[in-house]
């Protein structure tokens, strides 16, 4: 005959191990979204374009520098940005090739020589294109949240980089990136906020999961 305590101990033992095996499969869950699934679903996009609105923190001016234009993407790595206020100009990159129109006037120069943009671009095109390798040979990544909502923090690995922006906050839903925040070296800030043209297959979307303060 069983004693009452011996079945207290076998039921208590069985709901221990229920709640071990539950917490088990909670954790493996909130787990499974990692980088390399990011960026597999990233990579699913090959071209897009998208509307884009800047906000501009500087330090020492009251209010924000605004900023909106169109953004276009294809893979691997050429990324365009026409600002049409509060001025025209596009910004071209393919490969380390940057140019810069404005005026009527055309100017070419080494994307590398301008550690502040190549932080952004290369954050943006190593994101966009969904190029793990590419994106972590500048940054350090720290992935959170989930495929219904992520937020990939980078902080700059090279000095020069380092030197100019103190870091990076790209947030997006599934393959889509929804905004990106930059703070630089001295307190100045960018938060962009990206809508994209769904017609486009664009690799960039909506909100920004961060605001402007």
């Amino acid at each position: 005959m069983i004693s009452g305590s011996k079945i207290r101990i076998e039921r208590w033992g069985r709901a221990l191990l229920a709640a071990l095996v539950m917490g088990v499969f909670s954790t493996s869950s909130a787990w499974a979204f990692d980088l390399a699934e990011l960026m597999g679903l990233l990579a699913q996009q090959k071209s897009g374009e998208a509307r884009f609105t800047e906000q501009r923190f500087v330090r020492g001016l009251e209010g924000p520098l605004d900023a909106s234009g169109v953004l276009s993407f294809t893979a691997p790595d050429r990324l365009t940005r026409r600002t049409l206020s509060p001025r025209p100009e596009t910004m071209s990159v393919e490969g380390n090739t940057l140019t810069l129109s404005r005026s009527g006037r055309t100017r070419t120069l080494a994307l590398d020589s301008m550690p502040e943009l190549l932080g952004m671009v290369e954050a943006m095109r190593g994101t966009l294109s969904g190029n793990a390798q590419g994106l972590q040979r500048h940054f350090r990544s720290t992935l959170s949240g989930s495929a219904g909502g992520w937020t990939l923090d980078l902080q700059p690995i090279d000095p020069r980089l380092a030197a100019q922006v103190r870091s990076m906050r790209l947030s997006g839903r599934g393959g889509e990136v929804l905004g990106i925040d930059m703070e630089f070296i001295g307190g100045d800030r960018s938060v962009m906020t990206i809508t994209p043209e769904r017609g486009t297959g664009a690799a960039a979307a909506a909100t920004p999961a961060r605001s402007a303060p």
